[in-house]
């Protein structure tokens, strides 16, 4: 299916990194041909009245709610980043409760074909974002790491398939394949010490699926070499120079990896470049 209708959180600080992202976050649509709508979150924040002197007012100001600011600065990157694309766009803003934005973001990402999510290092507030969106609005998520920014390209020319197997990431490269179908150049990657013949047989026989549909990938394994397999991904991705990485979320049980860490912890983490992720 194509990718005609993306989804675009806007929540947070308007920062440089945060502007920019929603500028390739537009620019990707754009490549797709699809439209975009952004959602603008405002938190609801209860704050508790005050006996404040008369000199504390400058405190006052620095430490109060803060939101609908934010919120018409993120509108108004979007608004910049689609007028100059020519895009079709729409957006919306709301305030809800902070312990409802992400279930609220994945209600709205369930009416899309694909979300589009800037995505800050190692923050915890992204990383439930992430996780709600992927275990309720039913719809893939695609991570832009604002700390590569500057280098992210919004044109997917060179693919890397992350493959472990599972029914998780035979999803994602169904949900990809929009993605893959217009790249010049999929690679199939699977991380494992020992090339057994099954390993084998998985990988070239996803090759030869998705030459059926047009898409002509590689397939080959690297070793852990005693890393994690997601900082293996990470290694392999930056220096073969990858635009995308496509993969499956939550191989194993999703309080396993929570609590003790996985490859899909890993990558939420820090993603190297942008990452496509299905549950």
């Amino acid at each position: 299916m194509p990718i005609k209708d993306v989804f675009l959180p806007l929540v947070g600080q308007p920062r440089g990194p945060a502007l920019a992202a929603i500028e390739k976050c537009v620019a990707v649509a754009a490549d797709l041909g699809a439209r975009i709508t952004a959602l603008a979150l405002e938190e609801e924040v209860f704050v508790r009245p005050k006996v404040m002197l008369p000199d504390d007012s400058d405190a006052a100001e620095a430490n109060g709610p803060l939101g609908a600011g934010d919120t018409q600065d993120l509108l108004g990157a979007f608004t910049r980043a689609t007028s100059r694309t020519g895009i079709r766009a729409q957006s919306r803003s709301a305030k809800v409760p902070a312990d409802q934005i992400a279930s609220v973001l994945a209600e709205h990402g369930r009416f899309s074909d694909l979300t589009l999510l800037p995505v800050k290092q190692h923050d915890s507030r992204t990383e439930h974002i992430i996780e709600t969106l992927l275990f309720e609005s039913g719809r893939p998520v695609l991570l832009c790491p604002e700390q590569h920014v500057d280098e992210l390209r919004p044109e997917f020319e060179n693919v890397m398939i992350a493959w472990d197997h599972s029914a998780r990431a035979a999803r994602a490269v169904g949900d990809a394949l929009p993605i893959l179908q217009a790249a010049a150049l999929v690679r199939v990657v699977t991380v494992a010490d020992d090339k057994s013949d099954a390993i084998v047989q998985s990988g070239t026989a996803l090759v030869d699926h998705l030459r059926e549909h047009g898409v002509y990938a590689s397939f080959e394994t690297t070793t852990g070499s005693g890393s994690s397999i997601g900082k293996v991904l990470g290694s392999w991705a930056n220096s073969h120079a990858i635009d995308a990485i496509v993969m499956g979320a939550y191989h194993h049980s999703r309080l396993n990896e929570i609590v003790w860490g996985g490859v899909t912890k890993t990558v939420i983490g820090e993603p190297p470049c942008w990452v496509m992720l299905s549950y």
